[in-house]
């Protein structure tokens, strides 16, 4: 089956749909599709907890939030885009609010929370269900949009990619519904990735079961570069459940007065950072990850039971109900908590518009790199790197939009890489998504050594070589689609790893403890076999 487009959107999270009900706005005679696998709200944006990093406030300012952001990213973060980006965040609060989010106010302005690495609060939030109030919002905003069609329940394939006039060009996607067993070509002149991030390579995440790195696996199979996916943040605090779905307990916890202690009851965060239970993400992690190793607990404790009850109960509602439905009362007693893949600051290369080295080819949120978040994301600065980029993006993607005919998009089936309409030999494979997943959390997590980098790359270069061969050889399904993609990212993140022989932020590699600036203060880029670099216009990153 065939659909024409004008902007095809994957991903229906908060910089998806930010950028389709824009660009729908913007050009309203043009039509816009927006591609989700599951059902829309089923995303990272709708269990963000936290909020939206901004500067709300007179005792902040927009060098502050510039200096803590620098701070936290160990020397990586492209101090351009980090300064035009945290400009914008007032800006795109009052966007937001203009859409329909309705954000906690306190007296005659918004509640700021604060979470770590933050040297003031700076949080807009909407109490502890901030991403989900963004996604009502946006989705309202999209639905009202006679020009915007939703496809639920659709899976991306690969993207279609091909040479034209010496230039690499993005000119749709291929999909798959597993319900109707339909395989379709969206052709459209203007692609954005918003697929969200790659915490299903993990087998400790904070991630919905959908976060499986499909964005950045396409696109690097389609011929464009991706960054810096070594640093994996990994959230510290995540509710020790065994056997049920990870919970995550936000960082606004801390931030209003939590603190860790180990399971003898002694505050440990003190030794490790000046800022203590408020340090960056990474140094909170890893001193878990210290305490266990030496503890040889399976858990720490996070403790705000000190503060009201009713207080507790108004600013966290989701997180005290959700807890307490798994039997633990957050107003009485600590929280057992562990670190867990949360959050990957590299992805697609891309400027602060969204241009990829593919023309129109579009990227934004998780699935992108722009420098903004370097070795280590400052806390509540990926909801603003989203809705910035997403703004900029459709501007710019507009304007391509209309300098283009949809013409110009040849059509064929040759690059079709799914193997819906052809059955070969079945190929037995043992290597499959929970083999890839533990081998990642166990040899690619907090603290990382030389030979545990090679052994998972060896595994994960077989297992990569055996999945593709299996995807060609048996029906589309969700399961080998995401399979294939959880390898393909997987193999890019340990590839990067091994490259970086020092430690910095999110990546602590025991055989190189110290930081190395003088041959390692880079961004980690991995080009794609074959790969030729557009030389103007939307295939240049600055």
């Amino acid at each position: 089956m065939e659909r024409k487009y004008d902007f095809l959107v994957i991903g229906s999270g908060i910089a998806g749909l930010y950028f389709a009900q824009k660009v729908a706005a913007l050009l309203p005679h043009r039509k816009v599709a927006v591609i989700t696998k599951k059902k829309e709200t089923e995303s990272n944006t709708n269990y963000a907890q936290g909020g939206i990093a901004s500067v709300m406030s007179t005792v902040d300012s927009f060098d502050l939030h510039v200096a803590d952001t620098l701070r936290v990213g160990a020397g990586l973060c492209n101090k351009s885009v980090v300064k035009k980006i945290i400009q914008w965040g007032p800006k795109t609060i009052d966007n937001l609010v203009d859409i329909g989010v309705k954000f906690t106010k306190s007296g005659t302005g918004y509640d700021l929370g604060r979470e770590g690495g933050h040297s003031t609060n700076r949080v807009v939030h909407a109490l502890d269900l901030t991403g989900r109030e963004i996604e009502r919002a946006l989705l309202h905003s999209c639905r009202r949009k006679k020009n915007v069609d939703i496809y639920r329940n659709t899976i991306a394939l690969d993207l279609i990619a091909y040479d034209y006039r010496g230039r690499r060009r993005c000119g749709g996607v291929y999909t798959f519904s597993e319900k109707t067993r339909e395989l379709a070509g969206f052709y459209a002149p203007v692609t954005m990735l918003a697929t969200g991030g790659i915490g299903q390579v993990y087998y400790h995440t904070t991630n919905p079961t959908i976060a499986t790195g499909d964005g950045i696996a396409m696109a690097f199979r389609a011929g464009a570069r991706v960054g810096n996916l070594e640093f994996v943040q990994f959230h510290p605090t995540t509710l020790y459940s065994p056997g049920r779905r990870p919970f995550l307990i936000s960082e606004a916890v801390r931030g209003e007065g939590a603190f860790l202690m180990n399971a003898s009851g002694r505050k440990f965060m003190r030794k490790y950072h000046p800022q203590k239970d408020l340090a960056p993400r990474d140094i909170v992690a890893r001193a878990i990850d210290t305490e266990l190793k030496e503890t040889g607990e399976e858990f720490v404790y996070l403790d705000i039971s000190h503060r009201p009850a009713s207080f507790i109960k108004r600013r966290f509602p989701n997180i005290y109900k959700e807890c307490l439905r798994r039997g633990h009362d957050i107003s009485k007693e600590p929280i057992p908590v562990v670190p867990a893949a949360h959050y990957v600051c590299g992805g697609v290369v891309a400027d602060i518009s969204g241009r990829t080295d593919i023309d129109g080819l579009y990227v934004c949120g998780e699935s992108s790199f722009t420098g903004m978040h370097g070795a280590n994301r400052l806390a509540s600065n990926s909801l603003l790197e989203a809705v910035v980029m997403a703004e900029f993006a459709a501007d710019v993607a507009a304007e391509y939009r209309e300098s283009k005919k949809s013409s110009d998009i040849p059509k064929t089936d040759e690059w079709l890489h799914s193997s819906i309409h052809r059955l070969k030999e079945k190929i037995v494979v043992s290597h499959d998504r929970q083999m890839i997943r533990r081998l990642m959390s166990d040899f690619l997590g907090i603290v990382r050594s030389e030979d545990r980098l090679k052994l998972a790359h060896d595994r994960i270069k077989l297992a990569l070589r055996a999945i593709n061969q299996y995807y060609l050889s048996r029906p589309a399904s969700y399961a080998i689609i995401e399979l294939r993609n959880i390898a393909q990212v997987a193999e890019l993140v340990v590839r990067s790893a091994k490259r970086r022989k020092e430690s910095r932020g999110l990546h602590y590699i025991l055989n190189y403890p110290e930081t190395d600036d003088k041959r390692f203060k880079h961004n980690t880029i991995i080009k794609p076999p074959g790969y030729k670099s557009n030389r103007s216009g939307h295939g240049r990153r600055r």
